[in-house]
């Protein structure tokens, strides 16, 4: 549905900001540097805004209940809390930040492309896998919203150096994909190992107790 109303908004589904003032653009007529230097530079700033952002919300008494929602619905319903008016406020604030993370991938490509934002959500799963295997998932709250912006930087790394190899643009989405199951599997494969070897320890103990 989104997607045909995306293309009655833009009226065509290709537009080109090569003339356009974009934020990439005003901030390399004030410093200085390279493109990808001021994308690095604005992605950081951005991305430590919605951290911050994020972090200060959910810590409040709403977010507390927002939060409480995502983990048990019914308790936080038997609260007298409505849950309907967090689920929806959820929606509202997580397709923000999509569109914004949309404008500003609009601005640094200077073109706006109705199809470009197609296999996102699979890329925001491969980020959120590959953080929490990074961090571990019983690192803190902060902790988990900073891995999530490391995540999304290793999974690009990964398809940049994967690209350079010679990979087929076309295979991109088998990647993507790829990637997703290793980062799952590995967690598993790893807690797998340890209760192996702590199995191992305590036979091992009772082994020498009983001897």
């Amino acid at each position: 549905a989104l997607y045909s109303i995306n293309l009655r908004i833009m009226g065509k589904s290709n537009i080109p900001l090569m003339q356009s003032s974009t934020l990439f653009k005003d901030f390399a007529q004030l410093i200085n540097m390279t493109p990808n230097w001021i994308t690095i530079i604005i992605g950081l700033i951005c991305s430590g805004l919605v951290v911050l952002g994020i972090y200060w919300f959910l810590g409040t008494e709403f977010g507390s209940c927002l939060r409480a929602t995502g983990n048990n619905e019914n308790m936080v319903r038997a609260s007298g809390v409505n849950t309907d008016t967090t689920k929806l406020f959820g929606l509202m604030l997580s397709n923000g930040l999509v569109a914004m993370s949309g404008a500003l991938v609009t601005q640094q490509q200077s073109v706006a492309d109705v199809k470009m934002g197609t296999g996102a959500i699979v890329i925001g799963l491969a980020s959120i896998v590959i953080g929490e295997v990074v961090f571990g998932k019983k690192a803190g709250f902060k902790l988990r919203l900073v891995s999530i912006v490391v995540g999304s930087i290793i999974y690009r790394i990964i398809v940049a150096i994967v690209l350079q190899m010679g990979l087929n643009t076309d295979d991109l989405k088998l990647l993507t994909a790829l990637i997703v199951a290793i980062a799952l599997t590995v967690p598993v494969i790893l807690d797998r190992r340890k209760r192996v070897s702590m199995y191992k320890k305590l036979t091992g103990k009772e082994l020498n107790n009983n001897a």
